[in-house]
C-alpha cells in the first residue's frame, strides 16, 4: 500500500534514554489505531521483537511501523535509547521530518536526551515534546519542561525549534493530554500533535530516483535487505537501477521486492514514490549510506555517517578441558561463519581475521553491543572464549588517545562519597555536582576514560546498595589518561579438576569470595572466586573431608556456606584480566586463565611474556 499524495503522510521518529517509555507508548499509538481486531492478540512492547529486547527491556534495533489515522499514513520509527546503540539514531534522523522527543516525567533530562535530540536538531526536524509517566506519584512535569527547554537552547536549536508543542502522556495508561491538571482519555491529542506539527515529505516525484539505506535486515532467502527512505522519484519491482556505493563506485542491481509497512506487518508492494519508507530487496552487497538510483543518472545522496567502534574483544575457539560437551558449533570455522554473518546486518561492527586461525578481533560501540551478540550465539548452540575487552586507541600529532565518556549518576547522597573516590581510581573527573532538594540523592557528572568504565556498574551498584542509577555516552577521543586500577582483588584458581565439595569451600570462605557451588565441575586453571588480597592463590577445591572411625560431637552439623558471587555474562566479561579469558557455552559463563597450569603461568610472568590480547 502506497499512497500516493504526500500530503497525507508523516514520517516521525521517537527518541529517548533509555527506559523513559518510548517503545510502550508506540504499542499504544498501535493498539489506539484501529489496526488490530477487538479480538485480536497483541503482545506487550510489540516492535522488541528479539528475545533479548524482551528479557532486558530495551531496544536494540531501530525499527518501523506504519499506523493509519483518519486518512494520514504515519511511519513511525522506533530507536534504540541505550549508547551503545546510538549509531542507529544518527542514520534514522535522515528518514524522518519530525521527531517525538519522549521524556521521563520525574527522571528529566538524561544523557541520551541529550545526544538524540542534538542529531534531530542538526537535522533541522520538527520536534514534539512528549513528557512520559505522568501517573508516576513524583512526576515533576514544570520543571521538566524548562530543563528540556534549557537543553535546546544550549544545543543551539532555533527559535522554531524551541518553540516546540509538548504533550503529557502515560504509556502505562495509553491516555495523552495538551494540559498538566486534565489526564486525557486516549491518545488522540499525540496523533493531531503529530499532523500538526510534523510536515509531510518533501520531494520531486518526477525527478529521477533517489532511495538511501539507512537500516539493513537479513533473510535467508532474499538475502540483504535495505530499508530507507525514497527522497524522490518512483521505485518499481523489477527496476534495473544503478548504485552508488559508499566509495563512490557504482554499479548495476535490480529491485527484485519491495515491502512497505502496516502495523507490526511487512506487505509486498509493487511501487513506491516520494516518502514512503520501504524495504528493497535483490541488490547483493548493499550497505547503509549507499544510494539506489536510476541507470541513466547514477546521483548518489550525502553519505550517511557510521560510528567507529570504541571497544574490542578477541573471539576464540573453546579450547578448555571442557570444550564441546554443551554446545553444538565449536571449530573456527563455524565461528568464522558466524561473526561474518553478523556483518549482513551490524554495520557499526567489525571483525577481523588474526595470525592465530582460531582467534577473531571483534570491534563494537560498547560492552553492551558485545555482550548482546555474545549472548545471541550461545542461545544458537556455540561455544567460544572472548578476552577483556579493551578500548581502540588512536594516535594524533604524535600522542596517544583514548576514547573518553560522559557518565551521569543519579546515587543516594551517602553513597557520594565513595562513588566517587572509586571513579577517581579510574581517572574519572567530576564536571557537575547537584543535590536534589530533598537532600537525599545527588546527581554526579564525570568524564572518564572508556577503559575506566569497564566492569564499574557492578561496584557501582553495591556502593550505592542497587539504589543508584547511571548512563553514560562516548564524549570524544583525548589524550591517555595513564593506567587505570580496575581490579584491586587477586582470584582464587583451582589447582585440580573435579567436583566442588562443600568441605573445601567452607574452608576457603575466608580467603575471600567463591563464584561457585558445590557440586560444580571445575578444571585446573578455572577462577573459582575472588581472594581477599591482591595476589592469585591457587586452590583445591575438591578435597573431600577424610572418613575417621571417631564419632564427632557435631557430625550430624549441617555445613552453612555464604551465598556465592554468581556473575552474570557481562559482569564475568569485564572482571577478568588480561591473563584471563571467558568461557562461554549455551548453559554455563566460566572464568578460566590463560595458561591453565600454575607451573606454565609462573614461567610466562618470569619470562614477561604474558598475551595481551
Amino acid at each position: 500500500m502506497t499512497i500516493r499524495n504526500i500530503e497525507h503522510l508523516r514520517n516521525v521518529a521517537i527518541v529517548a534514554h533509555v527506559d523513559h517509555g518510548k517503545t510502550s507508548l508506540v504499542d499504544q499509538l498501535l493498539k489506539q489505531s484501529g489496526l488490530f481486531r477487538a479480538n485480536e492478540h497483541m503482545a506487550e512492547r510489540a516492535m522488541d521483537s528479539g528475545d533479548l529486547e524482551r528479557e532486558r527491556g530495551i531496544t536494540i534495533l531501530a525499527k518501523n511501523t506504519a499506523i493509519p489515522y483518519r486518512d494520514i499514513r504515519i511511519n513511525i520509527v522506533d530507536t534504540p535509547g541505550h549508547a551503545d546503540f546510538s549509531g542507529e539514531v544518527e542514520r534514522i534522523v535522515r528518514m524522518v521530518d519530525g521527531v517525538l522527543l519522549v521524556v521521563d516525567a520525574f527522571e528529566g533530562v538524561m544523557p541520551q536526551t541529550k545526544f538524540v535530540l542534538q542529531k534531530a536538531l542538526e537535522a533541522g526536524l520538527a520536534p514534539i515534546v512528549v513528557v512520559n509517566k505522568m501517573d508516576r506519584e513524583n512526576a515533576r512535569p514544570v520543571e521538566v519542561i524548562d530543563e528540556v527547554l534549557d537543553l535546546f537552547i544550549e544545543l543551539g536549536a532555533s527559535e522554531e525549534q524551541c518553540d516546540f508543542p509538548v504533550v503529557y502522556t502515560s504509556a502505562l495508561r495509553g491516555t495523552a493530554s495538551e494540559s498538566i491538571d486534565h489526564p486525557g482519555e486516549n491518545l488522540q491529542p499525540l496523533f493531531e500533535a503529530i499532523i500538526q506539527h510534523i510536515p509531510a515529505p518533501s520531494g520531486d516525484p518526477e525527478a529521477p530516483l533517489q532511495w538511501q539505506v539507512t537500516m539493513l535486515d537479513y533473510n535467508e532467502f532474499l538475502g540483504r535487505i535495505g530499508i530507507g527512505r525514497v527522497a524522490r522519484g518512483q521505485i518499481h519491482v523489477g527496476d534495473a537501477v544503478s548504485v552508488v556505493r559508499r566509495s563512490g563506485d557504482v554499479s548495476r542491481a535490480r529491485v527484485v521486492k519491495l515491502f512497505s509497512f502496516q502495523g507490526l506487518k511487512r506487505m509486498e508492494v509493487e511501487t513506491a514514490g516520494v516518502g514512503d519508507i520501504v524495504a528493497v530487496a535483490g541488490i547483493p552487497e548493499l550497505t547503509v549510506g549507499e544510494t539506489v538510483c536510476p541507470v541513466d543518472a547514477p546521483e548518489g545522496l550525502p553519505t550517511l555517517h557510521i560510528d567507529e567502534p570504541t571497544l574490542q574483544m578477541t573471539f576464540r575457539v573453546n579450547d578448555s578441558p571442557f570444550a564441546g560437551r554443551e554446545g553444538q558449533f565449536v571449530t573456527s570455522r563455524k565461528l568464522r561463519e558466524r561473526l561474518f554473518a553478523e556483518l549482513e546486518s551490524d554495520v557499526s561492527l567489525r571483525v577481523e581475521e588474526t595470525e592465530d586461525t582460531d582467534a577473531f578481533l571483534v570491534s563494537s560501540r560498547g560492552e553492551l553491543h558485545l555482550s548482546i551478540l555474545i549472548e545471541t550465539m550461545r542461545r544458537e548452540g556455540y561455544e567460544l572464549q572472548v578476552s577483556k575487552p579493551r578500548v581502540i586507541l588512536r594516535e594524533q600529532n604524535g600522542k596517544i588517545q583514548e576514547p573518553i565518556e560522559h557518565l551521569v549518576a543519579d546515587v543516594p547522597s551517602d553513597a557520594v562519597g565513595s562513588v566517587i573516590e572509586a571513579l577517581g581510581y579510574r581517572k574519572g573527573e567530576m564536571v557537575h555536582m547537584l543535590t536534589s532538594p530533598s537532600g537525599e540523592s545527588t546527581r554526579l557528572e564525570f568524564h572518564v576514560p572508556a577503559r575506566g568504565l569497564i566492569g564499574f556498574r557492578t561496584e557501582f551498584l553495591t556502593l550505592t546498595r542497587g539504589y543508584g542509577t547511571m548512563h553514560h555516552r562516548f564524549l570524544q577521543y583525548d589524550e591517555w589518561k595513564g593506567d587505570v586500577i580496575t581490579r584491586r582483588q587477586g582470584v582464587l584458581v583451582a589447582s585440580e579438576s573435579g567436583t566442588a565439595t562443600a568441605y573445601s569451600i567452607q574452608n576457603l570462605e575466608d580467603r575471600g569470595i567463591l563464584f561457585i557451588t558445590p557440586g560444580t565441575e571445575v578444571y585446573e586453571g578455572m577462577i573459582v572466586g575472588e581472594h581477599t588480597r591482591e595476589n592469585d592463590l591457587t586452590v583445591n577445591v575438591t578435597k573431600a573431608k577424610h572418613m575417621t572411625n571417631v564419632r564427632s560431637a557435631t557430625k550430624e552439623e549441617t555445613v552453612r556456606l555464604k551465598a556465592p558471587r554468581l556473575l552474570s555474562l557481562e559482569q564475568a566479561m569485564t572482571y577478568i584480566e588480561d591473563d584471563e579469558l571467558c568461557e562461554i557455552t549455551p548453559q554455563s559463563v566460566r572464568l578460566r586463565k590463560r595458561y591453565l597450569n600454575k607451573s606454565e603461568r609462573d614461567k610466562m610472568a618470569k619470562r614477561g611474556k604474558e598475551v595481551m590480547q
